[in-house]
């Protein structure tokens, strides 16, 4: 059983949560809210909250993690000859919510989503305090500028942590991600928290460590204190 958190509870330690054969791997506890203070808490202690409309709210903190150091970042040469035609823009925080719902929208092969109008309220209001970041690639379209891909996360000291993706036309996420890396690279960030494993998110470059390393990167790297506030652009160069 997982324990049932009441609005002041702190978070049980993360070695308590479920994995292997006792349960889904890093459900750590149920229950709380979804606000600023409780989700700041979470994410610096490498805990994020995941369930589907309907359900109680869901923390997890899996082991092992799969995170992607900047410089380890796998620019494939494909994706090197698509950034350098330049049809797009990349725009930081301009459209966090309309980011948000469209990796909400419904993509094939998927039932739903855990993406909830509540989930994109608290992240709103994560992003509106400065916590929270998207990135978005434009493209012309046939009524002018549209929003084809993007992404979006949460930044705690060096440490951002990715949450969903979504793609409307060819590589526009990927281009999103690509400037996502230059940019964290040109601010000094450590690592890019990837949740879970997927062979997406292999190709690119993130690899799994164990919780603990997870853990202890988070210690160095998520209680710097930073500037608050929307970011802007920084010229670097892309891959």
């Amino acid at each position: 059983m997982v324990p049932w958190l009441r609005y002041d509870d702190p978070f049980p330690p993360v070695e308590t949560a479920l994995g292997g054969s006792n349960g889904p791997n890093g459900l750590l506890a149920a229950g709380a809210d979804l606000s600023l203070p409780r989700l700041l808490a979470a994410y610096r202690q490498g805990i994020f909250p995941w369930f589907n409309p309907g359900e109680p709210i869901l923390w997890w903190s899996p082991d092992p993690r799969m995170v992607l150091f900047p410089a380890e970042f796998r620019c494939a040469r494909s994706l090197r000859k698509r950034l350098r035609r330049r049809d797009y823009e990349v725009r930081v925080d301009t459209a966090f919510t309309r980011v948000m719902r469209s990796c909400a929208a419904p993509r094939p092969g998927q039932r739903g989503t855990w993406i909830s109008s509540a989930m994109v309220t608290a992240y709103t209001g994560l992003h509106e305090a400065g916590y929270a970041h998207s990135f978005e690639t434009w493209m012309a379209g046939e009524e002018g500028e549209e929003l084809a891909g993007g992404l979006y996360g949460v930044a705690l000291g060096r440490v951002f942590f990715g949450e969903s993706m979504f793609s409307r036309r060819t590589d526009a996420s990927k281009i999103a991600l690509a400037h996502l890396v230059a940019e964290l690279v040109a601010r000094g960030f450590e690592v890019i928290d990837c949740q879970m494993s997927t062979p997406h998110l292999a190709s690119l470059g993130a690899r799994e460590i164990p919780r603990h390393e997870f853990s202890a990167l988070l210690a160095r790297h998520a209680t710097e204190e930073m500037p608050l506030a929307k970011w802007r652009r920084i010229a670097h160069e892309v891959c």
